[in-house]
């Protein structure tokens, strides 16, 4: 990766939606060397996609936990049945295997206590090999950032 590359990354993790025209006079390049250096960075999954940031307040979403989870065992199948039980649920935003006092620590975006208490009794809860599940509840968002230094 060089440069032009690390460049084209800054700008579009700042505007994913920049035509590549406008990238291209940004980066300096032509149009059609700027578009192969992001179709490469795609191909290479250093782009990984493209998205839109949401304000979880607009939609009523505004209930953000962090969950810190341990396992009985570290089995693989218990390991394993809770990772994938994790990518299939919608409100788990981020889902970390960690060091430390918990062996994952989740990030859980929902509308309010209610549906957090729902998430945990329907779709934590019931998962073999849990041993603790605590609860931390975010007061209000100080940063979030989403733009990687390249």
């Amino acid at each position: 990766m060089d440069s032009f590359d690390r460049h084209i990354l800054r700008i579009l993790q700042q505007d994913g939606r920049i035509s590549n025209q406008q990238l291209a006079g940004e980066v300096g390049l032509s149009a059609a060397a700027c578009w192969r250096r992001v179709k490469a960075l795609e191909d290479k999954h250093v782009i990984r996609k493209y998205a839109a940031l949401i304000d979880a307040d607009a939609v009523q979403q505004g209930l953000c936990v962090l969950v810190m989870v341990s396992l009985l065992r570290h089995s693989v199948d218990h390991t394993k049945a809770f990772e994938e039980a994790m990518k299939g649920c919608e409100e788990v935003l981020q889902c970390y295997a960690v060091t430390g006092n918990a062996d994952f620590m989740l990030r859980v975006v929902l509308s309010d206590i209610k549906a957090y208490d729902q998430f945990l009794n329907e779709k934590v809860f019931p998962l073999e090999g849990i041993s603790q599940v605590h609860s931390n509840f975010s007061l209000r968002e100080i940063k979030s950032e989403t733009a990687l230094k390249v």
